[in-house]
């Protein structure tokens, strides 16, 4: 998604949006509207609704009987009456905080009072929203965009947009081979290819190279191709670039990453997951010696102290002040697995990207030498502008355009190995979480709302989203961020803020007001 990375930059300067140290003369040279995101199809904003109920069949969740042993997990059990710590959303955002919560209360000496009881409630399946129906990589970026954003921040913010990335994503593979997960969740460290398919689109990620080297980033493993050897390796006729990059399967990591919580809760927490129960709403009770909120569900009612929203795109539907451009728009993207023509030795097993990020792409394992590799690719989303999918938050259909463009991308680039008639074995869609800013949300709730005077009745809610559909490599990042949060609070001691946290990702330094 490299173009709404710069053009989501390019709003927040516009829209006079960011507290951030900005260079105004960088406005004269960029070119992109603003005026999708400032009006919404009608007219005013409107906060998301529920997920669907009724969601596209995605290849990580509904290829095999089996893909999601945790579905339902939780649906018929009875509720908690009370709990300390309340996870709206079973994603990798919502699974990410429990499981870190649990990590540091296992490894730190902390003074809590008594075991910390979590609850995780999802309205649907276990992991059926963005998680459950992305693209697949689990690749950081490298260095992309850096000289817009050290133009538009400062050289160590815009350093630090990498480093979250690079801590995010290796954290994710340390955990996964730590407990020899690789095979199960199949772990692939293939690494990234990006096709740079304009001189314009090379010039610019030449001089972001160039200015990234300057300012001394981890360039490590960063190999510029020629047209000459893309073409001869892999039959693309484009010039590019290969970066350190992974796949997985992600519905398996997070059903590891729950399990692996779940069984490690000892004698410091307890936690459930509660699927097929939508919140419905939070609402705040004050008592004579304490403060809680209380959250409804469609199965009846939970007494939370704290309450995190790791709903991502579905934000605004408890939380209405981020709907609209100033907040999280919801976003729908489109993937699809389609088969190849010829074998892995011919595909190879990088993932990709082209066409300004709006395609991306990587061959499934094959389980053996004579099988022919499932593609899964996503994107597509120029075909329907000038929206793109803006404010779509319904992920029960597929768009036939965004299917057209899909369909014809990969034959058009590596001539032979893909059937331009072949038809995909599954298409799905999934509802991202856009900012203006390109940044996700990530704190507490209430400083998101200084002019409030309802402030302090979201004090010790907290949210982490608004991934801008780069969730992979900065979810797992942001929920440790969240639990490092609440764990401070609970033991009353001060938060620390970590050297390779963005300061712009935090909700006191923004604003949606």
């Amino acid at each position: 998604m490299r173009d709404w990375m710069r053009t989501f930059l390019v709003f927040c300067v516009l829209l006079g949006w960011s507290i951030m140290p900005i260079n105004p003369q960088l406005l004269g040279k960029l070119e992109h509207s603003q005026k999708v995101l400032e009006t919404p199809p009608s007219g005013h904003p409107t906060p998301a609704k529920l997920p669907s109920r009724n969601p596209t069949r995605s290849f990580w969740i509904d290829s095999s009987p089996d893909a999601n042993p945790l579905a339902r997990h939780g649906s018929q059990d009875p509720l908690p009456s009370k709990a300390d710590v309340c996870i709206i959303g079973a994603g990798i955002t919502g699974v990410g905080v429990a499981y870190h919560l649990i990590e540091l209360l296992n490894n730190a000496s902390l003074s809590v009072k008594h075991p910390l009881s979590i609850a995780i409630l999802e309205a649907r399946d276990f992991c059926s929203g963005a998680t459950g129906r992305n693209g697949g990589h689990l690749t950081p970026a490298a260095f992309l965009e850096f000289a817009q954003r050290q133009a538009l921040f400062d050289t160590v913010e815009a350093i630090k947009s990498y480093k979250f990335e690079q801590h995010t994503a290796s954290l994710l593979v340390k955990i996964i081979e730590e407990n020899g997960w690789a095979s199960d969740v199949d772990l692939v460290e293939g690494g990234h290819i990006n096709l740079l398919f304009t001189e314009k689109e090379a010039e610019n990620a030449h001089k972001d190279f160039d200015t990234a080297s300057q300012a001394q980033l981890n360039l490590d493993g960063v190999e510029w191709l020629s047209k000459e050897e893309l073409e001869e390796e892999y039959g693309a006729p484009y010039s590019g670039f290969r970066e350190p990059g992974n796949n997985v399967w992600p519905l398996k990591l997070v059903t590891k990453l729950y399990q692996h919580a779940q069984a490690h809760a000892g004698q410091y927490a307890s936690l459930s997951l509660h699927t097929r129960t939508p919140v419905t709403a939070v609402t705040h009770e004050t008592t004579d010696n304490s403060s809680t909120y209380t959250v409804v569900t469609n199965r009846g009612s939970i007494s939370c102290s704290r309450v995190v929203h790791a709903t991502n795109a579905y934000a605004s539907y408890l939380l209405p002040f981020l709907a609209g451009p100033n907040g999280i728009i919801p976003t729908r993207g489109q993937v699809m697995a389609t088969r190849a023509s010829v074998g892995t030795d011919q595909i190879k097993i990088p993932s990709w990207s082209a066409n300004e990020g709006f395609a991306y792409w990587f061959p499934r394992p094959v389980k053996h030498d004579t099988e022919k590799p499932l593609i899964i690719i996503g994107g597509g989303r120029e075909a329907v502008g000038p929206r793109y999918e803006l404010y779509v938050d319904d992920d029960s259909e597929t768009h036939p355009l965004v299917g057209k463009v899909l369909r014809e991308f990969l034959p058009s680039i590596f001539e032979g190995k893909y059937d331009p008639l072949s038809e995909p074995e599954m298409e799905w869609t999934g509802i991202m979480g856009f900012t203006k800013m390109g940044d996700p949300f990530v704190g507490s709730v209430a400083d998101l709302l200084v002019a409030d005077p309802n402030r302090e009745l979201y004090k010790k809610q907290y949210i982490a989203a608004g991934y801008t559909g780069h969730g992979m490599p900065r979810a797992f990042g942001c929920a440790e961020v969240l639990a490092q949060m609440i764990l401070a609070e609970i033991s009353d001691k001060k938060w620390k803020e970590p050297d390779w946290l963005p300061q712009r990702y935090l909700t006191w330094n923004r604003r949606v007001e």
